[in-house]
């Protein structure tokens, strides 16, 4: 563990049930005179983003919607939206959805003040010379923690590959999280950003970067996730499970935002890119392999988050005490059915094909340098045949 670090959180977070009506009052301080809104077809068919304009609108702010983000975000909605708010005069952007809306709005609120496109800032803090514009994060789901990280992760459309914007000009200035935006989530969503989040706080505790500050948002996101997950699943409208689920989430976010995320992410990014699946269901998908793959190197903490899940580990020595804390997530994606990749219905020769050009993307993104345990390209090929055998 690193015990050396700085610790800084410069995004205000409005976090409560109903949260979302103190916007209009907040987004003020901008002093704005037109919003881009970018956002999904979901949150304009559910009212949300109609609910929001008319906040805006109470206080006097008018905006421009770009809801086409229903899939990873791309190199192609950041260029469209970025269009829409240089052609109707925007100097304010608001993300409002999950990871990929409020990815994208990072995105554009980066590039509408700098030169370039977003390939000429992908890699680890390349200088983002002039400041943004202003940016809201306004979060419907539970969830990618990218309302308080200073990371946009957009997939290149020419090669299928994800690239990362990373710096402190990145970071939203107000992030929103109100349990009330998730109610509307389906199971299989609730599922698969649940265990989104519940991976950002698993890998930023065992990244080599992590740090007491990091450890305990992790840890207390760990506890949240795993006991409200599986009922969020069950019951969507159960609001004490959903603001659970938030507010892990959130923490999960500050967790992995000060350390970083580890190999399981680094597996995960290159299998979305290349097969279009949603990220957090790749992230479910490689979580137990990964934590397989890294418990020799920190038993310890493994068994701290065992203890998070609700495991006893009472009179076990350290080792059988960490395992219990892949079983515990193993148990979990049992309980929200989360699918195998061939139930996917992923190409599985296509797979084995790209298999080497996956390990390659991530070991190229660097993503596996910080995890304890830094797996070599022949290990990580063994780990994404390891997919196809559940």
């Amino acid at each position: 563990m690193n015990q050396f670090f700085v610790f800084g959180s410069p995004s205000t977070v409005l976090y409560g049930v109903g949260c979302l009506d103190a916007v209009g009052e907040r987004v003020m301080q901008f002093a704005a005179t037109r919003a881009l809104i970018v956002t999904d077809d979901s949150a304009v068919r559910t009212g949300k983003v109609e609910r929001l304009m008319s906040i805006l609108a109470a206080s006097g702010l008018g905006a421009s919607v770009y809801s086409a983000v229903n899939t990873e975000p791309t190199t192609l909605h950041v260029d469209e939206s970025l269009a829409l708010l240089r052609a109707d005069g925007c100097n304010l952007v608001i993300g409002f959805g999950g990871g990929s809306p409020i990815d994208t709005a990072k995105a554009v609120a980066v590039l509408a003040t700098n030169p370039g496109t977003f390939f000429d800032y992908h890699g680890q803090f390349v200088d983002i010379p002039n400041p943004r514009l202003p940016l809201v994060a306004i979060t419907t789901t539970a969830g990618t923690g990218s309302e308080v990280t200073k990371a946009s992760v957009i997939t290149d459309t020419q090669r299928d590959v994800k690239m990362v914007m990373r710096g402190d000009r990145v970071r939203p200035d107000l992030a929103v999280c109100d349990p009330l935006m998730t109610l509307s989530m389906p199971p299989v969503v609730t599922a698969a950003t649940g265990m989104d989040a519940l991976a950002h706080a698993i890998e930023g505790s065992v990244s080599s970067e992590t740090q007491p500050m990091s450890e305990v948002f992790a840890l207390e996101a760990i506890k949240r996730i795993s006991r409200s997950l599986p009922i969020a699943c069950a019951n969507g409208n159960d609001i004490e499970a959903r603001s659970d689920m938030m507010l892990g989430q959130l923490l999960a976010g500050y967790a992995f935002g000060i350390s970083s995320t580890a190999s399981g992410h680094g597996m995960a990014r290159p299998l979305g890119g290349r097969f279009h699946i949603p990220h957090g269901l790749c992230n479910a998908l490689c979580l137990p392999i990964f934590m397989e793959y890294t418990l020799p190197a920190c038993p310890h903490m493994f068994a701290k988050m065992a203890v998070a899940m609700g495991e006893d580990i009472s009179g076990l020595v350290v080792w059988d005490a960490a395992r219990k804390a892949i079983d515990a997530v193993k148990r979990i994606k049992r309980l929200i059915n989360i699918p195998t990749i061939r139930e996917i219905g992923v190409d599985v020769e296509e797979f084995r094909r790209l298999i080497p050009i996956m390990a390659q993307d991530g070991i190229d993104a660097g993503s596996h340098q910080v995890n304890p345990r830094v797996p070599t390209h022949k290990e990580l090929c063994a780990m994404y045949e390891l997919l196809l055998a559940e």
